[in-house]
């Protein structure tokens, strides 16, 4: 079997979605017999022995923490470590690739929404991401995607050769994704200051892509004549200014929370607590936040945009991302109890169907084709 060397080093700080398939697809290697290396930042290398005890953890500089310093390593010092490691092949899990890596090299795009939605990002960041999914479509032998929404995508804008793009879907770890006790739903509720208040929950950064403002607007107009509404969750993210503005826009009687990030631990509560999961994103590469929330046993409102419909399937509710549109999708959930209940049990059952083992041997097979 070849060594597969993962630049767990490229994963950002904010340790939202990525981390977790990272984690993921790294304990799923390790269940497979992968012969595997990682290389990640120091403070990381505890928890990546624990996740694959038979894997060579190594440890780059103390500079790459830096952003910057990482990227001018990674394209000289990680095709050294990957020598020096034995490694036959490299995957870079994060866009950005050693463009001379002297070894084949696959990498993961998950998004193709910086050319397809560039307003609902940063220009700085949609810049960034542009420049280095063309150079990683160019260089690296083989591209992974988390859905065929996303491969599309890149042939169609980026004219991508589809037999060098391979779908391996995510996983979702069903030991800390799972229908909550009481006392787990709890716990998360008391976190956020609610108590025994009824919620929707929205889980994610706030950044433009996710739609939070109509989000707000629905929300505010499908509980504006409920005796007793529930509130409005917003876990995770940094607070946009968009955000803000949609707040105010709504009546002092509608209660939005925004508790920031959430531990790890509080999101089964969190989730699996919630009247309605709502996840009217823009566009999505994979959609994360709905497979976690379907596994915890959460009825989930999403658009029929990019991947979602593959991850949702006939498990989740649909709306248009339009402010109108989340009002009467979620208005009629909050409504229909019996529709939830189906949801619930619908959504179980689909995150059963997305293993991270799966998408080990999926990638496993990338690998392989790479080194071909």
């Amino acid at each position: 079997m070849p060594r597969v060397l993962v630049d767990a080093a490229a994963v950002p700080a904010d340790r939202g979605a990525l981390i977790r398939y990272v984690d993921g697809l790294v304990a799923g290697l390790h269940r497979a017999g992968a012969d595997l290396a990682v290389v990640c930042q120091r403070a990381e290398a505890e928890r990546y022995r624990r996740l694959a005890p038979s894997a060579h953890v190594i440890t780059g500089p103390v500079s790459i923490t830096n952003r910057a310093a990482r990227l001018a390593w990674e394209q000289t010092g990680l095709p050294l470590l990957a020598r020096q490691a034995g490694a036959d092949v490299i995957h870079a899990p994060y866009y950005s690739i050693p463009i001379r890596a002297g070894l084949p090299t696959v990498v993961t795009i998950h998004d193709a929404t910086w050319f397809t939605e560039p307003e609902q990002h940063s220009a700085v960041r949609a810049s960034f991401f542009r420049s280095a999914t063309r150079t990683a479509i160019r260089h690296a032998k083989r591209v992974i995607v988390p859905s065929k929404a996303t491969r599309d995508e890149l042939v169609r804008v980026l004219a991508a050769d589809p037999t060098r793009i391979d779908v391996a879907y995510h996983g979702v770890d069903l030991s800390l994704f799972h229908p909550p006790s009481a006392e787990e739903v709890a716990r998360a509720a008391t976190r956020c200051g609610l108590h025994a208040q009824p919620y929707v929950a929205f889980l994610g950064a706030l950044d433009p892509r996710k739609n939070v403002p109509n989000l707000i607007r629905g929300f505010a107009r499908a509980v504006k004549s409920l005796p007793e509404p529930p509130a409005l969750v917003l876990g995770g993210g940094v607070h946009e200014d968009d955000v803000d503005a949609a707040c105010r826009e709504v009546e002092a009687t509608v209660k939005v929370v925004r508790p920031g990030f959430l531990r790890a631990p509080d999101l089964p509560g969190f989730l699996g607590g919630a009247l309605v999961v709502a996840f009217p994103s823009r566009g999505e590469g994979f959609g994360m936040p709905v497979l976690e929330a379907m596994a915890c046993g959460a009825p989930v409102l999403t658009t029929h945009r990019t991947s979602l419909p593959e991850v949702g399937g006939d498990a989740v509710a649909y709306t248009e991302p339009d402010a109108d549109s989340i009002a009467t999708a979620l208005g009629q959930l909050l409504a229909a109890p019996e529709r939830r209940r189906e949801l619930r049990a619908a959504g179980l059952a689909r995150a059963r169907e997305f293993t991270w083992d799966a998408s080990a041997e999926a990638h496993l097979s990338t690998y392989q084709r790479a080194i071909e």
